[in-house]
């Protein structure tokens, strides 16, 4: 069962993702903001991170830097969840590291393979 730590800061949005992402075999570890997500992350070694860009403490972005600078977590794939989708923006995630990039809002069929499809990848390497 593939972990996931979640980093999402509107509690709605994240029990939402928490339920489809358990409902769909994955475990679930959650945070509501970014300095959260790096001590989970740091805590439960996932094999993933899925987090929301705007967020408190510590942007995702930040987080990102945060995971792909520790020797420890740079090789857990990131996948940003964002309502922000101007082209820049996701540039911006992917160029930092992020192994996706999904826009909100989301669909809750496609949500999870899009995370199996980046699980995928990151076993093939």
């Amino acid at each position: 069962m593939p972990r996931i730590v979640v980093a999402e800061d509107e509690r709605d949005i994240l029990e939402l993702i928490r339920f489809v992402l358990e409902f769909n075999g994955f475990e679930v570890v959650t945070a509501s903001n970014g300095e959260e997500a790096v001590q989970q992350a740091l805590a439960v070694m996932p094999d993933l991170v899925l987090m929301d860009v705007r967020m408190p403490r510590m942007t995702g972005h930040q987080a990102c830097q945060a995971l792909k600078a520790n020797p420890k977590t740079k090789d857990i794939p990131v996948v940003f969840l964002s309502a922000r989708g101007q082209e820049a923006d996701i540039k911006q995630g992917l160029s930092l590291g992020a192994a996706d990039y999904i826009l909100k809002p989301f669909s809750p069929e496609e949500l999870p393979n899009r995370l199996r499809n980046v699980l995928a990848a990151a076993q093939a390497k």
